[in-house]
């Protein structure tokens, strides 16, 4: 009999009692954890798993729900990969580039130095070659990826004193990413430490950090950082555009139903578009407000920002020349960002460049 038919003809009671259900409490109810590698105090990052929940169990009906916890809640914040490899969480949150201690291919999935921006990210992964390379990388890892939100272009960090010249990098010690921008940095006399957002303020407080980047005025001014390092630097040429990441295991995932598998990938969207609109709508709103507290807001100056350029290059080409996995998506993608300059230069650089020097 048709069920469509049942369900008309004998109401709720009669399907019951046929033992024909309805689709929606047919399939079984499917409970994950989330760890995320970020603080609960940030509403723009740790925002997007809260929302990547809050849409899951809407579109189940309840069926479907995802945990969320925060940084040290379940695990350190750098231990989501171990806990995705070895099965013992659904799902991350996080930023690759936190794992290049494993590869350097890593870095790749988050961003990279004088990378792509945000909407050319978006594109490289879903409809170029992106996202199909690096879940093939990640595999071995037992994950697969989804854009978490993108923050944009980020700033180039808090430091304690002026940076006047490449020679001012020379021995301090600042908080970064990690990665390839590390590596290009150390060529400069920076000495790289890779730690939770959560324990850099403490750290430039002390003056065990000299230095610290992390996104951008919105969260940047939740850490404090403008209370402990007065010169706000940019743009930060490491990241431009960096890309936060759900790391979904392959199994757990596989294991879903093909509406389950839906639901999660539509939620992942969702989340991604909101915490990226919430960096664009915030970010503004923070840089105004620190800056009339007494932030020093520096550009870096040109010579520096070519130092990091060569330096960069001279580590992008040392990995490709060791790995053959690392030069098969640096090519790639600087294949696919070239394009993307090109187009830049007729569209959004000349309107963008014309409406910065006009008054509105």
């Amino acid at each position: 009999m048709d069920r469509r038919s049942v369900i008309k003809n004998a109401g709720i009671a009669g399907v019951l009692a046929t033992g024909i259900a309805p689709a929606v409490h047919a399939q079984a109810a499917v409970r994950w954890r989330l760890a995320s590698s970020f603080p609960r105090s940030l509403d723009t990052i740790f925002g997007s798993a809260e929302m990547l929940s809050k849409t899951v169990k809407a579109l189940s009906g309840g069926k479907f729900e995802i945990s969320v916890h925060p940084a040290g809640e379940l695990m350190p914040a750098f231990g989501v990969v171990d806990a995705l490899q070895g099965d013992n969480i659904e799902m991350a949150q996080t930023a690759a580039y936190y794992f290049t201690g494993k590869d350097p291919v890593f870095a790749f999935s988050c961003a990279v130095p004088f990378g792509l921006t945000t909407r050319q990210n978006t594109s490289w992964k879903d409809h170029g070659n992106g996202r199909k390379l690096l879940d093939a990388f990640f595999a071995q890892y037992n994950f697969k990826t989804a854009s978490a939100g993108n923050t944009g272009t980020q700033m180039g960090g808090w430091y304690r004193k002026e940076i006047k010249t490449a020679a001012d990098l020379k021995g301090l010690k600042m908080r970064m990413g990690g990665g390839v921008f590390g590596e290009g940095m150390a060529k400069l006399g920076v000495v790289s430490q890779n730690m939770p957002a959560g324990d850099v303020y403490q750290a430039l407080e002390k003056g065990t950090l000299d230095a610290a980047e992390f996104v951008g005025p919105y969260d940047d001014a939740k850490l404090g950082f403008n209370k402990v390092a007065p010169y706000y630097y940019y743009p930060g040429w490491w990241e431009g555009g960096a890309d936060l990441e759900f790391f979904i295991n392959v199994k757990k995932y596989n294991a879903l139903s093909d509406e389950n598998k839906a639901i999660l990938d539509a939620a992942c969207k969702v989340a991604a578009t909101d915490m990226t609109a919430k960096y664009d709508a915030f970010n503004p709103v923070a840089i105004k407000k620190l800056v009339a507290e007494g932030t020093k807001l520096m550009a870096f100056p040109k010579a520096v920002i070519d130092a990091g350029f060569k330096s960069c290059m001279e580590v992008f080409a040392e990995h490709e020349a060791k790995s053959p996995e690392f030069k098969k998506i640096h090519q790639d993608m600087r294949a696919f960002q070239r394009d993307q300059i090109l187009w830049n230069r007729f569209s959004e650089f000349p309107f963008n460049q014309y409406m910065n020097g006009v008054k509105i």
